[in-house]
């Protein structure tokens, strides 16, 4: 059988990559290779956070040449990216108005306006989507509210792997997995919500139709005329990770550990009663029928920010140090809204701290060991929630992504949580969007498959409870 060559564009909200593949169906030999990396980040526009949708492109097709360029011919193309963000056009297929970055502060007190009007509950029932201030429906409610003058010249709304895969092909498609983000699916039907869109005050046309995860949208035309499928993978990067991690069992959970750090489980069905609600447990789309019952955590965010801040480039060396302080002596909680986009982490971390202790760290190395201490801690809360929803133990917590290099913060989860922890692969949103571009080619039979074969090529290390 010959070699599949594909190409996974894996864009998170502070880097982006092009990752070449190639998988060997008469060994099982999957490889993946960064051939093109670059940075991500929002721009300032008018007091807002943006992003360059223009930059992305270019470096998506910049990493795409390079591997054309080497003589190879690709099998297909998928695309991965953060949730919730989305992109407006006009009729002829151009931008309008500007692409809002997720930590833009314009939907600041726009949830609770929206929960008044709506009903927590009424959304929640709906939607199962877990409650932050910079979901989708109120950007949008913020959006409409500021009513600008270009809202006339619309006519379809996209997701940004969605846009960029238009951007490639020509073609538009609205994937199920990054839709679900947007807090405008219903639960059940797994269609845009009417009474929400209504709410808004946005037309259903915008919106297209839900498609899942596997289809092929269109082709990218290569420099040297090559036509190559572009599939509409999972395109949410966290169900591209979910899929590529080595869950064996019900009893196991994943996190997604990077920016963000995500934390749950599959599940074939969606949790949606009080219990659910009142630990703000999401339900997003995942792949094969299931839903990712999980929990957004603001991550290595806050530690990334305080490195930025410091500029602290030995990064091995802060943990050390970290690792070296008095441990739990500052416990915050990560998923403080002033956490979000701060001017200042390292301040604001210290101003938490202030109000809870009347003392802040003093040390950066301390102000480190509060973020993990805190990250570890509330970890175990949200395995201590996903345990009673499904009303079962969790006994194995398996971590993807590149957080789970970090083995200081690995054994911590491990001793805090007394449960077993692997940790691998770190390309794991990579993994996952080759893994399901393979199995849409029918390369590989299933995801079950792919897992195996993933933890056949790459190498998972194991953290067990130590009495420390």
């Amino acid at each position: 059988m010959a070699d599949r060559y594909i190409a996974a564009i894996d864009l998170g909200a502070s880097s982006g990559r092009v990752m070449l593949s190639c998988y060997q169906a008469n060994n099982q030999h999957l490889t993946l290779q960064e051939v093109h990396r670059f940075k991500n980040d929002f721009k300032s526009l008018d007091a807002n956070f943006c992003w360059d949708l223009n930059y992305i492109e270019h470096e998506i097709i910049t990493g795409l040449n390079k591997i054309i360029q080497q003589g190879i011919k690709l099998d297909s193309i998928g695309i991965d990216t953060w949730g919730v963000d989305y992109v407006l056009l006009d009729k002829h297929g151009q931008v309008v108005g500007p692409t809002y970055a997720y930590r833009d502060h314009r939907t600041d007190n726009v949830m609770s306006q929206v929960q008044s009007e709506l009903g927590i509950e009424n959304i929640y029932q709906k939607t199962g989507i877990q409650f932050l201030t910079f979901n989708t429906l109120y950007q949008l409610k913020a959006m409409m509210k500021d009513n600008p003058t270009w809202l006339s010249q619309v006519t379809d709304w996209v997701m940004i792997p969605d846009y960029l895969i238009f951007r490639l092909t020509g073609k538009l498609n609205r994937e199920y997995t990054n839709a679900t983000t947007t807090q405008l699916v219903n639960v059940i039907t797994r269609d845009w919500d009417q009474q929400l869109l209504d709410y808004l005050g946005v037309p259903r046309k915008w919106f297209g139709d839900i498609t899942m995860p596997g289809n092929k949208v269109g082709y990218w035309q290569s420099p040297n005329g090559d036509k190559i499928p572009v599939i509409a993978i999972a395109s949410h990067d966290t169900a591209s990770a979910v899929i590529a991690a080595p869950i064996t069992d019900k009893q196991s959970a994943y996190l997604c550990s990077g920016t963000w750090s995500l934390m749950g489980i599959e599940s074939n069905h969606s949790y949606t009663d009080a219990q659910a609600l009142n630990a703000n447990i999401t339900n997003e789309g995942g792949v094969d029928g299931h839903y990712r019952v999980l929990k957004n955590i603001m991550g290595l965010w806050l530690f990334q920010r305080v490195c930025l801040e410091h500029n602290i480039n030995n990064i091995s060396h802060i943990i050390e140090s970290a690792k070296q302080e008095q441990p739990f002596t500052y416990v915050i909680n990560p998923n403080d809204d002033r956490f979000l986009n701060p001017a200042s982490m390292t301040e604001t971390l210290k101003q938490v701290c202030l109000e809870k202790y009347a003392h802040a760290p003093e040390r950066l190395s301390q102000l480190v060991r509060c973020i993990f201490d805190s990250l570890a801690t509330l970890y175990c809360d949200v395995i201590a929630e996903l345990s009673t929803l499904i009303q079962q133990p969790i006994n194995t917590l398996h971590i993807v992504g590149g957080g789970c290099q970090n083995t200081f913060l690995n054994q911590l989860c491990a001793d805090l949580c007394h449960i077993n922890v692997t940790a691998g692969p770190i390309e794991s949103s990579a993994l996952g969007n080759v893994g399901y571009q393979l199995i849409s080619l029918g390369a590989i039979d299933d995801v079950k498959t792919l897992r195996q074969i993933i933890s056949h090529n790459f190498d998972t290390q194991y953290y067990y409870p130590q009495n420390s």
